[in-house]
């Protein structure tokens, strides 16, 4: 079965729907060595990726909003979303080879961009540009509504409850050419208007390295910005070094790269004054959804 996806992924190409780019020998390891959970899993896949170039809109290239799987480069969501689709998917077709059912290579590539698909549009399903989780706080609550996250933000120690308000892609149109269509700026005016006045867990910087003690492998983690209007200004995975501390595995706009974070979580957060905080997701236990619930949803 491991031989299976893994040429399911060798097939992928690395870049779709533009012009293919030939598939490296690499990238069929990608899940060579898988963990027990899809977190730890996500983690192990990650690391693979290490020194990947940090290369920011590629999702923005085509004329019409639609699936982008590019495994060559990223930027930090789209790094986040890959390494969790690439996951959810081994395990997810794990579970379907153990019940005795049939896969094939088709499958795999399928149940990957099914995740993929699932994890970064709300609802799981590609309806223009505004049906994209551009704020990662939509991201968050659209993904533990669908299943496959839970917030712990709240079980951690030092969080507070907050309400911010969100505007950041609507006062700055310049930034995203598709919100010069009226259309889909009003639509974007709707997503942040049922963000604003939702309160949520928080651990303000302060307190961060109090509530890094209860992170786990592989634990989703949103650094919270500072700047108003704004909610999220940075994602990676929680992974445990040498120092026995938790660090940021991540696609770096700083080092230009996939790098884990020299310094361990609460100390990168510190040492950025642009982050306010940070909330933490948690793959949940019964995440796995077959391409047959995935359809039916």
């Amino acid at each position: 079965m491991r031989n299976w996806f893994t040429l399911a992924l060798f097939l992928l190409p690395l870049f779709s729907p533009a012009q293919p780019v030939p598939a490296d020998d690499s990238f069929t390891l990608l899940v060579a060595q898988p963990g027990r959970t899809a977190a730890e899993t996500a983690v192990l896949v990650g690391k693979k990726l290490l020194g990947s170039p940090y290369v920011p809109h590629t999702l923005d290239q085509q004329p019409t909003e639609q699936l982008v799987v590019n495994l060559h480069e990223f930027d930090c969501t789209t790094y986040l979303e890959t390494v969790l689709a690439v996951a959810l998917a081994w395990h997810d077709n794990r579970v379907r080879t153990v019940s005795n059912r049939t896969t094939e290579p088709a499958t795999c590539d399928a149940l990957f961009q099914q995740y993929l698909t699932r994890l970064r549009y709300r609802n799981g399903r590609i309806d223009g540009y505004a049906s994209r989780l551009h704020y990662f706080s939509d991201w968050l609550r659209d993904n533990e509504r669908k299943g496959l996250l839970i917030d712990v933000t709240g079980t951690l120690p030092g969080r507070v409850m907050v309400s911010k308000p969100v505007n950041y892609m609507t006062s700055a149109v310049y930034k995203y050419p598709a919100l010069s269509d009226p259309t889909v700026f009003e639509q974007m005016v709707r997503v942040e208007s049922a963000l604003n006045g939702q309160p949520f867990a928080f651990v303000p910087r302060k307190n961060v390295r109090q509530a890094e003690t209860a992170l786990r492998e592989g634990d989703v983690i949103m650094l919270t910005a500072a700047r108003p209007g704004l909610d999220m200004r940075h994602v990676g995975l929680a992974t445990r070094q040498a120092d026995g501390r938790m660090h940021l595995l991540h696609a770096s706009s700083d080092a230009g790269q996939v790098v884990i974070s020299s310094m361990p979580i609460a100390d990168y957060v510190l040492h950025h004054p642009r982050l306010s905080g940070l909330r933490v997701a948690r793959l949940r236990p019964d995440q796995l959804l077959t391409a047959n619930r995935m359809s039916k949803r």
